[in-house]
């Protein structure tokens, strides 16, 4: 993973930030991004209910 993405990502983790760990916001991230990625399929009609 690119150092400028752990940065960003570190910059959420800890005490003042919105993560308890780096691997919890990496998992958070992904699914926000699956998420929006099913979203956008849905829109498309490329949605299926086969999972």
């Amino acid at each position: 993973m690119p150092q400028e993405l752990l940065g960003d990502l570190d910059d959420h983790v800890g005490e003042e930030g919105k993560f308890v760990n780096r691997s919890e916001a990496i998992r958070a991230s992904i699914r926000k991004t699956l998420d929006l990625l099913d979203e956008i399929d849905e829109r498309q009609g490329r949605q299926t209910d086969e999972r």
